[in-house]
């Protein structure tokens, strides 16, 4: 009887330690000092900026390099529950663009495919994160500094700038990614 329980203890154990990594989906943000983290985007409702439960979603695991004016980053996204055969591009936004339309940089753009899936891969230079001389101005994170990664519809962006606004087609961050 004492071995039956010691066995089943055991395969209680291996069972728990393999399924607790499936399980968690972990903070988004940098791995400890380096300069390798991720982001995860979510569709949200435009009109109080809430996550939709079970809406399109993605995850940017990104690197980045470089400091200052000349912080670059680069990774992988890959958006899922999207609309198929759509243009998506992946932008930094910097919260101090307050006039329209909001110049942008894009990270990288790709079509969805038949499943609503995206898998967008690029480069871009972010520069440094943004400061704000009063941060009761800034509508979003008015307490912290960093950069915004969104996706969005390619269609919205003309020449550098997100010159339409379809909020409800787009994914946000969850979280602000702060350069070096």
């Amino acid at each position: 009887m004492k071995k039956i329980v010691v066995i089943g203890l055991a395969v209680i154990l291996v069972v728990g330690l393999c399924a607790a990594p499936v399980l968690a989906k972990g903070p988004t943000g940098k791995s400890g000092n380096s300069n390798t983290g991720h982001v995860y985007l979510f569709e949200k409702d435009p009109t109080d900026w809430s996550i939709v439960d079970g809406g399109p979603w993605g995850k940017f695991n990104y690197q980045l390099s470089g400091e200052g004016d000349g912080t670059e980053v680069s990774g992988v996204f890959n958006g899922h529950g999207l609309v198929v055969d759509e243009d998506y591009s992946l932008i930094y936004y910097p919260e101090t663009a307050s006039t329209w339309p909001w110049g942008v940089v894009v990270i990288g753009s790709a079509t969805a495919n038949e499943d609503g899936d995206v898998h967008i891969m690029g480069n871009a230079t972010i520069g440094i994160p943004d400061e704000h001389s009063n941060p009761a101005d800034v509508d979003y994170y008015p307490d912290d500094l960093g950069d915004k990664i969104w996706l969005v519809l390619s269609g919205d962006i003309i020449g550098g700038e997100l010159s339409g606004w379809t909020p409800s087609a787009y994914l946000f961050e969850e979280d602000l990614i702060n350069t070096p």
